[in-house]
């Protein structure tokens, strides 16, 4: 099985070209021992070695490259670099690759995270307790709470993002990206109730301003990372969304996709068993706690993530109806589509 993790991890990283390249970093040892392809997470390839006797990943694009893959992999470096300091759960950052002529893509390493995905199964400690699994909740609160008060500034994110207009920019964007579906062949076009209703909705409701800040982009339960022996986070992951912005709409993102009572259904990102994890509202309020941000507009940030993420699914369902992607695939995320635009027409109502 060794032999077969590594002859697997060889097809996307040159080892020699990357010792060679860690050689120039400072980084101890020789060699890449040990090393193996991880599975989770994005199309994005995590790959888990030893040099030295010390662990490390490294993340690079896929094999086949979309069109900013590699800018991609040098904002994550980038972000994560950035906030190396601060109290906010992360895999730490250890060297970055901007350049592509290494290993074909660029890359970088981080430190192994020592922990588990809820949403692949609770660990006994976890899945025993339903007031672990409570805190486990407000644990997802306070890692964005802590996020949005870093200043991108201090930390060196200037010019990461464009704050300026960013709330006033969501709709026409995502409009936008809705539209450009019509191109593939074989989409019958958005049969999405109430998206033309929750976009007049958002534009009619825009809050006035917002303190800008840094959010994650994709904040949910599928990327994070909690510690093995109790409900803290160990780590944010999956960081390829990340930009400056408004860091309420990770609020909002999370609230999009918690289950609502009851227990995960359509649209929702759940973990089994379910009791025990606080609601929805308690986590706002949880939030409110840790921030200077005024939520009064909460509902907004929900609605709005409803509409990005759910229109950012359905690109696969119209890649699927062009035989781009798999029927199946694409079934299933255009019925969580409409799921999250149901969502957010009960919350406009």
């Amino acid at each position: 099985m060794a032999g077969e993790q590594d002859a697997v991890a060889r097809e996307q990283v040159d080892f020699e070209k990357l010792a060679a390249w860690m050689d120039t970093q400072g980084l101890p040892g020789a060699g890449i021992e040990k090393a193996r392809v991880l599975s989770g997470g994005t199309q994005n390839i995590l790959l888990h070695f030893e040099r030295g006797g010390r662990p490390f990943v490294l993340r690079r694009p896929p094999p086949h490259l979309r069109r900013n893959s590699n800018e991609t992999m040098r904002r994550e470096a980038r972000v994560l670099a950035a906030i190396a300091d601060t109290d906010v759960p992360h895999p730490r950052f250890i060297a970055g690759c901007p350049e592509e002529d290494v290993i074909g893509a660029s890359f970088y390493l981080m430190e192994p995270v020592d922990g588990f995905n809820p949403t692949t199964g609770l660990p006994p400690l976890h899945a025993s307790d339903p007031s672990i699994r409570r805190a486990m909740g407000l644990a997802l609160v306070d890692a964005i709470a802590a996020l949005g008060a870093v200043d991108y500034l201090s930390v060196g994110l200037e010019g990461f993002g464009r704050p300026e207009g960013y709330l006033e920019r969501q709709v026409n964007r995502w409009r936008a990206q809705l539209e450009s579906y019509s191109e593939l062949e074989g989409y019958p076009g958005p049969e999405i109730p109430g998206v033309e209703r929750v976009a007049v909705w958002l534009e009619s409701n825009r809050p006035s301003g917002f303190q800008p800040g840094i959010l994650h982009g994709d904040y949910h339960l599928s990327n994070v990372m909690y510690r093995p022996d109790g409900p803290e986070l160990a780590a944010i992951v999956d960081w390829e969304l990340s930009t400056i912005g408004d860091p309420l709409l990770d609020l909002g993102w999370l609230l999009a996709t918690w289950p609502e009572e009851g227990g995960p259904s359509a649209g929702s990102i759940g973990v089994q068993p379910w009791d025990g994890f606080p609601t929805a509202d308690e986590l706002v309020s949880r939030y409110r706690e840790r921030t200077v941000r005024d939520l009064s507009a909460i509902s907004w940030y929900g609605v709005l993530a409803c509409y990005k993420l759910g229109i950012i699914l359905e690109g696969t369902h119209a890649r699927a109806c062009a035989g781009k992607a798999p029927k199946a695939t694409g079934d299933v995320l255009h019925a969580t589509t409409v799921a999250l635009f149901e969502r957010a027409l009960g919350w406009i109502a």
